[in-house]
């Protein structure tokens, strides 16, 4: 199986301003989808979501066409306290 939370980590990285405060946990469910849970900063959530949740919507999509060699299904979700 892929890791599918260091590929979010390391874009999650990539796109906010304080990326020493990126944390990414992942567990699979009793389905056997992964789901992979994005902690940032509180000011660095509109980067993470988007406009419309553009960048949220392009990082699943890729974590997705990332689980379709190994028939897996993955779920990202940003935490927003």
């Amino acid at each position: 199986m892929p890791d599918y939370g260091a590929l979010v980590e390391y874009v999650a990285r990539a796109l906010v301003t304080k990326p020493e405060m990126v944390q990414v946990s992942s567990q699979t469910v009793e389905d056997g989808t992964v789901k992979v849970l994005v902690e940032v900063d509180s000011d660095d959530i509109g980067r993470m979501i988007g406009r419309r949740g553009a960048t949220i919507n392009a990082i699943r999509q890729v974590v997705r066409a990332a689980a379709v060699k190994s028939s897996e299904r993955v779920d990202v979700d940003v935490r927003e306290d």
